[in-house]
């Protein structure tokens, strides 16, 4: 070396090699972080939702209220579980009487049916007997 240039401290090179290494490690870490923390996020919002996801598996006809009831007062835990018990209960019919009117009108006319079959057999009946016995 020259003889003019100072020697070079091996404890600052040391200590340049270390903070170098604690970087690189560091910003690897954080970048792991990152991914750590958007997965917990992920898992975070899947658990706020659960209810919501759940009425949406079930095919709940009220789906939009539960996920609106879900997103405004599921932050408070008894919100949550009105939330899930909600979405876990069984579809309610859509109109009962509806369907009580339509079921009795579906017997009426499958009564009417049989019996003008029924009729129109007997007609037939008793039309190919009188024409047999014209004959």
């Amino acid at each position: 070396m020259a003889d003019w240039l100072p020697e070079p401290d091996c404890e600052i090179l040391s200590f340049e090699r270390q903070s170098q290494h604690t970087l690189i490690f560091q910003e690897a870490h954080m970048g792991s972080s990152l991914v750590v923390q958007i997965v917990a996020a992920a898992v975070a919002l899947a658990l706020y939702f659960l209810p919501s996801i759940l009425a949406d598996r079930r095919k709940r006809h009220d789906l939009l209220v539960i996920a609106l009831f879900n997103a405004c007062l599921g932050w408070t835990v008894f919100g949550w579980l009105l939330a899930l018990y909600w979405a876990l209960q069984p579809n309610p019919p859509k109109n009962v009487a509806r369907e009580v009117v339509e079921k009795r009108r579906n017997v009426v006319l499958r009564v009417f049916s049989t019996q003008l079959i029924a009729r129109v057999q007997a007609r037939a009946a008793r039309t190919s007997t009188r024409d047999r016995s014209t004959k």
